[in-house]
């Protein structure tokens, strides 16, 4: 029996020449995966029938966009994460929502290995293989970018010698991955962080510097969950489609860093993600009136773990499901409205209100009708410093 390999194809030349060049390196057939999180450009249907016109034995596509949203990014949402406190984890999150849909393949149509377009310098080549090792670990991996050093012009060269129907024109400079959460670019004039971004760079976002009217959103939440946006009903995709728009046409999520890499290497990255930076800043702030206090201390621990976790490539982990545990009974009460000012690139929170509120405002009142009892402060902050004073005599002594 021919032996199967399944492809993460994108319809783009690198994993277009994948599929001749697998078959021809080691005499597989093909399968052609593709997965839609949100990406935008051709339909699906053109992507499939393209597979097959150069050489997949089967082409499958699938709509992913709700499954990405509800599976992939809300748990991103609930756990306020940004890799290095400003990277709301755009690629990492869609990588191992392929990588399901991959291993499902796999098993349909009986093969023994899975293929993608990585190259050997960057973090999706991790995430790609971690993740089809967690879910099935009998799978074998092939990059042919990096494993048969496919260049971009032995790749043209290929193409134009086996008549392939794809565009083989000039690059772009920029190398982009984006979906429906975000979108990241780096390579070409990026690669010297002292060079400024150029407008053109970005589709996600309007010039933050144009002056426009601000925008008034009110977000609502339930358990963590986006439930409505100005009181009308929404699903977790349509939150982050709307918010996208409106915060996006303000300029709001663009962010420009050098990243640690997993594979040891600092990178500069430019992304937008308007809709998530709406989120997430949303959603912390409705954290901060509704969750105690030591939980909301020891959360903030456990969200940089798991945000590295994804990042790394983890997601299907043990650790990462245990901590995928913690954070949605932190989100128990994390129910409520929140109101923002979209404008200037900034999404600011002007309004709070919420059924599970920890804000009383009876006590945190300067005004009459304060119910705090101030006396009770004193022998508080004797106790409550009595260790460091007795240590401060000892030192003092020495």
């Amino acid at each position: 029996m021919t032996e199967r390999v399944v492809l993460a194809y994108s319809g783009g030349l690198d994993t277009s020449v994948c599929i001749g060049w697998i078959a021809e390196e080691t005499g597989a057939e093909v399968i052609a995966v593709a997965v839609d999180v949100g990406q935008g450009g051709e339909d699906l249907d053109v992507i499939r029938k393209r597979a097959l016109a150069c050489g997949a034995v089967e082409a499958e596509v699938a709509d992913a966009k709700d499954e990405f949203a509800e599976e992939y990014c809300l748990p991103a949402i609930k756990a306020n994460a940004l890799y290095m406190d400003r990277y709301p984890l755009v690629s990492a999150l869609s990588r191992p929502t392929i990588v399901k849909h991959l291993v499902a393949a796999a098993k349909k149509h009986g093969a023994t290995t899975v293929a993608h377009g990585c190259t050997g310098k960057g973090n999706d080549q991790v995430r790609f293989e971690a993740g089809i090792a967690s879910l099935a670990p009998h799978l074998n991996c092939i990059a042919p970018v990096r494993d048969y050093a496919m260049t971009r012009d032995k790749a043209i060269a290929f193409a134009e010698s086996k008549g392939l129907p794809i565009a083989t024109t000039k690059k772009s400079p920029y190398s982009i991955d984006q979906n429906v959460f975000g979108r990241a670019v780096e390579t070409g004039f990026l690669e010297d962080i002292w060079n400024a971004p150029v407008e053109d760079i970005y589709d996600y976002t309007q010039n933050p510097a144009v002056p426009r009217e601000p925008d008034e959103v009110i977000i609502t939440f339930e358990k963590g969950v986006p439930v409505a946006i100005d009181g009308k009903p929404v699903t977790v995709l349509q939150a982050i489609q709307q918010l996208n728009e409106r915060a996006g046409a303000q300029g709001v999520g663009r962010i420009d860093m050098v990243e640690d890499r997993l594979v040891g290497i600092k990178s500069r990255e430019v992304y937008e993600a308007p809709g998530a930076i709406a989120l997430i800043t949303a959603h912390q702030e409705l954290e901060s009136v509704t969750v105690e206090r030591e939980l909301a201390r020891y959360k903030r621990q456990v969200e940089q773990r798991w945000t590295e976790l994804v990042y790394d490539g983890l997601w299907f982990s043990p650790l990462k499901r245990a901590l995928d545990g913690f954070i949605n009974e932190a989100n128990e009460h994390v129910s409520g409205d929140i109101r923002m000012i979209l404008h200037g690139g900034r999404a600011v929170v002007t309004g709070r209100r919420s059924q599970e509120s920890l804000y009383d405002f009876n006590l945190a009142t300067y005004d009459t009708g304060d119910t705090f009892d101030q006396s009770m402060s004193k022998g508080f902050i004797e106790i409550f410093g009595m260790s460091s004073k007795i240590a401060a005599k000892r030192d003092l002594k020495q």
